[in-house]
């Protein structure tokens, strides 16, 4: 499993349409140098980015994480002025992230963990280079005093740590600790935290009964898996339907006398790697006293039917018994309900029918949550606004969904509070960053408006134009166009490819924190004269699973990189874009497109900038699947799949950017490019920052590195010499 989460991280024409006519205004020059830009990097990014918003049960109460330049605190706010206020006050960009943030249903207190990730061999990141490593913590603080406690330790990547889960009274957390083992601690902080199991395997995903007496988990055994449920008072453990099978993301029904949960097959030998197969999958009902359980509802066997990537976030068991889930069946992720009945045919099924449709439509779901009382659902989805996302909310008992919001924004991470009326999210626009909101009818209003500094260039910045544009093979590919306000006659361009790559980049800051960083750059890169480019290659969500999935992409013949060469060719054919200044940039599997833009086409990108890209694909096969039929054919196809197979063909140069403690992308894929390009000759320029990870833990490396992306662009695009520190 966490070769797949390595994987979702790095992965995993002529003439176009403009949905938006672009701006032409006349250039006010034609010079090659560099337009001085009207805002600074810093300024750009200095907005506190929002994450982790969470409320209280029993309290009109919020909280939420700002970080802020790399200082990461605890906000709250109360309905109905949402006047927001910091809890904690922890300084400097120190990399240490806030994160599994929890309030009591009281609201008096919030739970939290802090710090950064752990290595498969123990150690949490350390990217200030302190001379004593960091820990990972979980802490508590008096939401009036500000007072914090520390409860216990953590021993676990944030991934698997990102919940702390309390019991339904607020005073007892629990959570994976060392050696991804199950620890509990008081909430009050009087006693020492204490390990609960020593179970073999890995054990995640713990969930409270409603009356605070049981904890369902997962116990992940390398090809198979386990619900398991831990007694608190008989200290036991019991299993739940154990099979050869994985079984993952329990879900305890309201009443707790049930248990839900998602079955997969279990592992297969000597299965060929190069064939794309279905997954099928299936949601089980459990009944927790006795621990048997049954099928409840079972996918498809066809591609469509196979299990979507967050299948666990969407999965919830609402009222009068009724389990909301997303599937794909349609090729399109959409949202569904199941009766606990529906599944035993010995049952009538007295809620009316078997599965129910809550969405449908030319569009994708994403963030599902259930309001307090379980009997609504609100989520966000890109319903007749394709490159955005909007919160829409349906009954779980059925009939149509409707809009919330619906407009030039963007919204995620909706949740409705304890009076069961008031929704609270995070949004931004095209203008204006990530900052949390309460809606009014169907507007927002900003909460804790005063944390956005005041030289924020809201005002000075472009509103990207929505593209679309044809892919060599006539798939449509969408994208977003910055116009500088006064480029030049004949200006430089760029195009931005996106990692992950199951993402969407949208005309307006990202809802992901380095994607939001990316877009701020891409903000900065227009003010300074820029055509920027950012393409929406196949492999992203939003458009679908065909889109998503689509034949001979990633190591199997990346194909995606079609869209790309497409991107070139769109912004070659603009009549204010210099042809011959095409650049590209990209981090993680941007880094890969980058990469393989340079090795292939330095005919089209004049430059590069490369953050930890994936250079290689075939050391991610090397000892994977070696009993498998084509383990030979599948080395081949991933190696000539890979930027090391065109480099012999790369002429244009690049700047090389990664953080040598990367648990994504191995350090060594640039290590190993950089030696073969050397040998070409090829003009190599390289910015390592020591200790650092994959998602850059400290503000300061990405401003240092956007700089050197802007410089970079400058002296190889424009010829300019000002500014360069390389």
């Amino acid at each position: 499993m966490k070769f797949l989460r390595l994987v979702l991280l790095v992965l995993v024409f002529a003439t176009s349409s403009i949905a938006q006519k672009p701006n032409t205004t006349e250039p006010n020059s034609a010079e090659r140098g560099p337009t001085k830009p009207s805002f600074s990097l810093e300024q750009v990014m200095s907005s506190p980015f929002p994450t982790a918003l969470t409320s209280a049960a029993k309290a009109n109460r919020i909280a939420w994480v700002f970080d802020s330049r790399g200082e990461r605190n605890i906000w709250i706010a109360d309905a109905p002025d949402f006047a927001g206020r910091q809890v904690t006050h922890y300084q400097g960009d120190d990399g240490q992230d806030i994160f599994a943030v929890k309030l009591t249903p009281d609201g008096k207190t919030v739970v939290y963990a802090r710090g950064s990730e752990v290595s498969s061999e123990g150690h949490v990141a350390n990217p200030a280079t302190d001379t004593k490593e960091p820990k990972q913590q979980v802490w508590a603080a008096d939401v009036e005093t500000g007072k914090t406690r520390l409860l216990g330790d953590m021993g676990c990547g944030e991934e698997d740590c990102e919940d702390i889960q309390l019991s339904s009274d607020g005073l007892t957390a629990v959570w994976v600790g060392p050696k991804d083992h199950l620890w509990m601690a008081n909430v009050a902080g009087d006693k020492p935290a204490r390990q609960l199991t020593e179970l073999r395997g890995d054990e995640s995903e713990p969930q409270w009964s409603p009356d605070g007496k049981h904890i369902a988990f997962t116990t992940l055994r390398k090809d198979h898996s386990f619900i398991a449920i831990f007694e608190l008072a008989e200290q036991r453990v019991r299993y739940v339907a154990p099979s050869v099978d994985r079984d993952f993301a329990p879900r305890w029904s309201p009443d707790g006398k049930q248990l839900i949960f998602i079955r997969t097959p279990g592992a297969e030998l000597h299965q060929p790697l190069i064939p794309q197969r279905p997954q099928p999958w299936a949601i089980w009902l459990a009944d927790a006293a006795t621990a048997q359980a049954h099928e409840l509802w079972h996918s498809g066997k066809e591609v469509n039917d196979s299990l979507p990537p967050f299948a666990s976030e969407s999965l919830k068991f609402g009222a009068d018994g009724r389990i909301v889930f997303c599937s794909e069946q349609t090729g399109r992720n959409h949202l569904y309900t199941v009766s606990v009945l529906s599944g035993d045919p010995r049952a009538v099924d007295v809620l009316g029918g078997t599965t129910a449709t809550v969405t449908s439509g030319d569009f994708d779901v994403e963030d599902v949550e259930l309001s307090p009382d379980k009997r609504t659902v609100l989520f966000t989805s890109n319903e007749s606004d394709v490159d955005r996302r909007h919160i829409w909310r349906a009954n779980v008992s059925g009939g149509p969904h409707r809009a919330v919001t619906n407009s030039a924004t963007i919204e995620w991470h909706p949740l409705m509070l304890a009076d069961g009326k008031t929704i609270v999210c995070f949004g931004s626009t095209a203008t204006s960053p990530a900052m949390p909101y309460y809606l009014v009818g169907k507007e927002r209003e900003m909460i804790a408006a005063s944390a956005l500094p005041k030289d924020f260039p809201s005002d000075q910045l472009v509103e990207p134009h929505t593209v679309t544009f044809k892919s060599e093979d006539g798939l449509e590919i969408h994208g977003q166009l910055f116009i500088p306000r006064n480029h030049a006659a004949s200006a430089p361009a760029l195009i931005f490819v996106h990692g992950g790559p199951p993402r969407q980049m949208m005309p307006g800051f990202h809802y992901m924190y380095y994607y939001h960083n990316a877009y701020a750059e891409n903000q900065y890169l227009a003010s300074r004269g820029y055509v920027v480019l950012s393409v929406n290659y196949r492999l992203g969500v939003m458009y679908g699973r065909a889109f998503r999935e689509p034949a001979n992409a990633g190591w199997r013949g990346s194909s995606e990189y079609k869209d790309v060469v497409a991107g070139g060719r769109y912004l070659q054919g603009l009549a204010y874009v210099d042809r011959n200044r095409i650049g590209i940039w990209g981090g993680s599997y941007g880094g890969l497109l980058t990469a393989l833009a340079l090795a292939r086409n330095s005919d089209i990108f004049a430059a590069g900038v490369d953050f930890h890209g994936v250079h290689d694909w075939s050391a991610f096969l090397a000892g994977r699947g070696g009993d498998a039929p084509d383990a030979k054919e599948a080395q081949k196809l991933a190696y000539d799949s890979s930027p090391v197979a065109s480099a012999s063909t790369w002429k244009s140069p690049v700047l090389f950017m990664h953080g040598d403690d990367d648990r994504n992308v191995p350090f060594s894929q640039t290590t190993d490019l950089v030696q073969r390009l050397r040998r070409q000759k090829v003009e190599i320029e390289q910015i390592i920052f020591p200790d650092e990870i994959h998602d850059f833990l400290l503000w300061r490396t990405w401003v240092k590195g956007y700089k050197a992306t802007a410089e970079f662009f400058d002296r190889k695009l424009r010829g300019a010499t000002q500014g360069s520190q390389h």
